[in-house]
């Protein structure tokens, strides 16, 4: 495995705070030159795409920063030192920039370059054939530290869950049982579904305000890796996709709903471009790269969201009298199924452990997939799906755990609380529209 020790030495050299003894100069030429960055920030990461599927999720910025696909060559090191020497020369001109002075949301807009330009210089490695272990990729490319969590912890959880569920046998076996009684009928999930997502976007309007243009479709598909995801097209638009592989549980709608449009994924791409592309000018916003640390404030927020839109008992009670009777579903258990599902959340964090196991090279993939069916209490069935997610998108199973706990704890600690309902839409709502890393969530 190739050294590594170039990026935590590049994670101690970019501090961007304000200082007293500063420069004075003249606003408008840090704004020049943190623009002519973000440009070229824009044009090295579009490049570095056509290296690397997936890489970027989003792109609605200029046509002329564009690279064209043609211009491809085979990966080399020619191509590789490039990039780096892009990447490298970007962040001394960040660093050169300490001699100006700058508002805060200005030095949070340096922090948020630096740390997607560091997730680049692991994006390079990666292309370049090198291998992070999964804590080390977490840090580089997410700007996190996950926790890890032993078999105690999840069997603590599991004890609960086998003294609530009905039946007898493997826990695993019963609480598949007891949510196929959930499973939302193929024929009625698309009603279900606009149900929940125009009752996600009413309470949303009710606290945030977005562009009168905004838009999204709904598609259904299948042999995706994923249970959802959100292409956001630009000028207040997506195109929402929910995958159909496996059934559908009664939760799932809300938790789609929210995630993928109202307030998560397409709320949150529709104030960055709103607020910091149109607004402001940061072009850089304007290009999404899937693989860094924007990704984990992104799903934080979407996961987050539903409890946001959602406080207390609310989202219940919602379901119990809307989504049940249109999916023909009997709300009797719906306060146990409910009480089930608390507890399964806190079993998220297995998957981490079996991302971080089967990457580290400790387990093979069928070893994966069993602590999946053990830990998570997946079906063999949904285990796989999952590992299919886990070695397609890797570490990045992080920003939707461990992301919403940094959001979470983040709002709640500033009083955001669910009995401050006002005081949890303004921090959530800011944390959607301005730059933020992850490390400052902490």
């Amino acid at each position: 495995m190739r050294s590594i020790k170039l990026f935590f030495i590049l994670f101690s050299i970019i501090i961007l705070t304000t200082r007293t003894d500063r420069k004075q100069q003249p606003l408008n030429q840090l704004e020049f030159k943190m623009n002519e960055i973000a440009e070229n920030y824009i044009k090295l990461v579009l490049e570095i795409g056509l290296y690397k599927d997936d890489y970027i999720d989003a792109y609605y910025g200029p046509e002329k920063f564009k690279p064209k696909s043609s211009d491809i060559q085979e990966i080399d090191s020619v191509v590789i030192n490039s990039f780096n020497s892009r990447t490298d020369e970007l962040l001394n001109d960040l660093e050169a920039l300490k001699d100006y002075q700058a508002t805060e949301v200005e030095v949070s807009r340096f922090r948020f370059l630096s740390k997607q330009l560091l997730s680049v210089k692991g994006i390079i490695f990666q292309i370049s054939g090198g291998e992070f272990q999964f804590d080390q990729e977490a840090r580089i490319l997410y700007d996190a530290e996950p926790p890890k969590l032993s078999n105690d912890h999840f069997e603590i959880i599991i004890s609960k869950l086998d003294s609530l569920l009905p039946g007898d046998g493997k826990v695993s076996e019963r609480i598949t049982q007891f949510r196929d009684k959930f499973i939302i009928p193929v024929n009625k999930l698309d009603t279900v579904f606009n149900a929940a997502i125009n009752e996600c976007r009413k309470r949303t309007l009710q606290h945030l305000q977005l562009p009168q243009n905004e838009n999204f479709n709904v598609e259904y598909v299948k042999n995706k890796s994923w249970g959802g995801y959100n292409w956001y097209k630009g000028n207040s638009y997506s195109l929402i996709q929910v995958n159909t592989d496996l059934p559908i549980y009664i939760d799932r709608a809300i938790d789609l709903a929210a995630h993928e449009g109202y307030p998560g994924h397409h709320v949150y791409n529709t104030l960055l471009e709103n607020i910091l592309v149109n607004k402001r000018g940061w072009v850089e916003y304007s290009v999404y790269p899937l693989f860094s640390p924007i990704s984990l404030i992104a799903e934080g927020t979407a996961n987050y969201g539903i409890d946001v839109a959602f406080p207390g008992n609310d989202r219940i009670e919602f379901e119990k009298e809307v989504l049940f009777p249109l999916a023909g579903l009997d709300a009797k258990d719906a306060d146990l199924y409910y009480e089930v599902l608390g507890l399964t959340e806190k079993l998220t964090y297995a998957g981490n452990e079996a991302a971080r196991n089967y990457l580290d090279g400790v387990w093979a993939r069928e070893e994966a997939i069993q602590y999946l069916q053990d830990y998570n209490l997946f079906s063999k069935e949904k285990a796989e799906k999952r590992m299919d997610f886990i070695i397609q998108y890797r570490s990045y199973v992080i920003n939707y755990n461990y992301g919403k706990d940094l959001v979470k704890n983040y709002i709640e600690s500033n009083d955001g609380t669910a009995d401050n309902p006002e005081k949890r839409w303004e921090l959530f709502q800011h944390l959607l529209s301005s730059p933020q890393t992850p490390s400052d969530l902490k």
